[in-house]
């Protein structure tokens, strides 16, 4: 059978039940953010500064409570965080 390269298929031949999501975890970074639930800090990330209150950390993201809104923020994307 021949196999396409992925940048040589289309949206629109994807199946999405062949579709796989790869997120890493770092489970120290999580367990470090966890603690600083209800602390108000700083985020460096790759867009830029954010600062808030930790609301809630999930495996992947980080839930922020700035001034205005709450704020989804990728773990990812964080570059370092400092507590204020």
């Amino acid at each position: 059978m021949y196999q396409q390269h992925p940048s040589q298929v289309s949206p629109a031949q994807i199946n999405p039940s062949q579709v796989q999501t790869v997120s890493l975890v770092d489970p120290y970074v999580v367990e470090a953010l966890r603690r600083l639930i209800g602390c108000y800090v700083c985020f460096e990330t790759t867009r830029g500064r954010i600062v808030g209150t930790i609301i809630d950390v999930k495996p992947d993201h980080v839930l922020l409570q700035t001034h205005k809104h709450q704020v989804c923020v990728r773990i990812a994307e964080i570059v370092w965080t400092m507590p204020l």
